[in-house]
């Protein structure tokens, strides 16, 4: 690949599409199911201010970049997990190169301050 080199792609990532909840009192409550599994480069991006106060709680960010070979069925509704680590898309996907591959902004979403 021009444009993106396949020894970088060293992380095997699920992408999956939101599927709603039909019933009467599900609203809100859908689930994700499994598009496919992909080998990508998962970078994080340095950090910087990722802790925001939401009036309720204290919510924490941690960013990443998320690249991929080409392909036409990723929307920004999907989300990718890796392990236990579910990414949320939060922009893109942006062309690498001529349909060589696909890179993503994602985010994953943790609570903030002290856990203990």
């Amino acid at each position: 690949m021009a444009g993106l080199d396949a020894g970088s792609l060293d992380r095997l990532i699920r992408i999956e599409r939101p599927v709603a909840d039909d019933s009467l009192d599900g609203a809100g409550s859908g689930s994700w199911a499994l598009v496919d599994e992909v080998w990508a480069q998962v970078r994080d991006v340095l950090p910087s201010r990722g802790e925001a106060a939401t009036g309720v709680a204290t919510l924490m960010t941690r960013p990443s970049r998320v690249r991929m070979r080409y392909r036409d069925d990723v929307s920004p509704a999907m989300r990718f997990v890796e392990g236990s680590r579910q990414m949320y898309i939060i922009s893109g996907p942006a062309e690498i190169g001529r349909r060589d591959g696909l890179e993503f902004m994602v985010a994953e979403y943790l609570p903030g301050g002290n856990q203990a």
